[in-house]
């Protein structure tokens, strides 16, 4: 397993796709981050695509167990 390291602010947009999308949340974060993009908005670009990375990483499962 690689090592994670996210900003508070992409943390905090990542909370709120989830509460708002549910299992759909990284792919709205995607979508987001590559609106940013299209738009010349790199900070907000690399905050959505921490987010998605972030709800990505939540939902792997390790078979026997939960990964700490």
């Amino acid at each position: 397993m690689h090592h994670l390291s996210f900003n508070r602010a992409s943390a905090e947009l990542a909370a709120e796709m989830l509460a708002l999308f549910g299992k759909d949340a990284p792919d709205q974060a995607r979508a987001r981050a590559r609106t940013s993009r299209d738009r010349g908005n790199v900070q907000h670009f690399c905050n959505w695509r921490q987010a998605e990375r972030l709800l990505k990483a939540m939902t792997i499962t390790v078979d026997g167990g939960s990964v700490h």
